[in-house]
């Protein structure tokens, strides 16, 4: 049997232990989900590259002024629709307007909760401000949900890690 004093102290040398970055209590991964293909039409996929059950699409687009700042130009107008989408806790998706060869001239999340529509079929739109707008030959989606991130093991070794979405997709990336 232990003497009480050494029982008394060991919560003590565990939080000395912790607190010197001496404990191996926390087992702590990142990892970043793979980038999945883009398309006019996509399946939503969590982190881990399943299929959440939402599907998620751009309906149309045009170039036109935005009509707040139609002194700027041309940008590009979307309309997007998520099927099977949840009204508060729904999915996120990068929209990217793309160049002939499907480089990103500019690239935004849209999230289904922003979008409107019964029975889980949410229907928004967004704007784009492209550099060239006359590049532009397309609107894609990427299909990875972009709406919850949690915190990595930089931010909290105790609480942090385990798998996070790819970084958003941003101009220049190729889709």
């Amino acid at each position: 049997m232990f003497p009480a004093r050494v029982l008394a102290g060991a919560p003590l040398a565990l939080v000395i232990l912790a607190l010197s970055g001496c404990s191996s209590l926390w087992s702590c991964t990142d990892t970043t989900a793979e980038r999945g293909e883009a398309g006019v039409r996509v399946q939503v996929e969590d982190t881990s590259g399943r299929p959440v059950g939402v599907t998620a699409r751009v309906v149309d687009w045009r170039l036109e002024p935005h009509p707040q700042v139609p002194s700027e130009g041309d940008q590009v107008h979307f309309h997007y629709r998520f099927y099977g989408a949840d009204e508060t806790s729904g999915p996120a998706v990068d929209v990217c307007a793309v160049d002939s060869k499907r480089v990103a001239l500019g690239c935004r999340t849209v999230y289904s909760s922003d979008a409107f529509g019964p029975n889980g079929d949410r229907t928004g739109d967004d704007w784009l401000a492209v550099e060239h707008p006359e590049q532009v030959a397309g609107v894609l989606l990427l299909p990875n949900d972009q709406s919850y991130d949690g915190r990595t093991c930089e931010q909290d070794v105790k609480d942090g890690g385990g798998p996070h979405p790819p970084e958003p997709a941003r101009m220049g990336d190729q889709l």
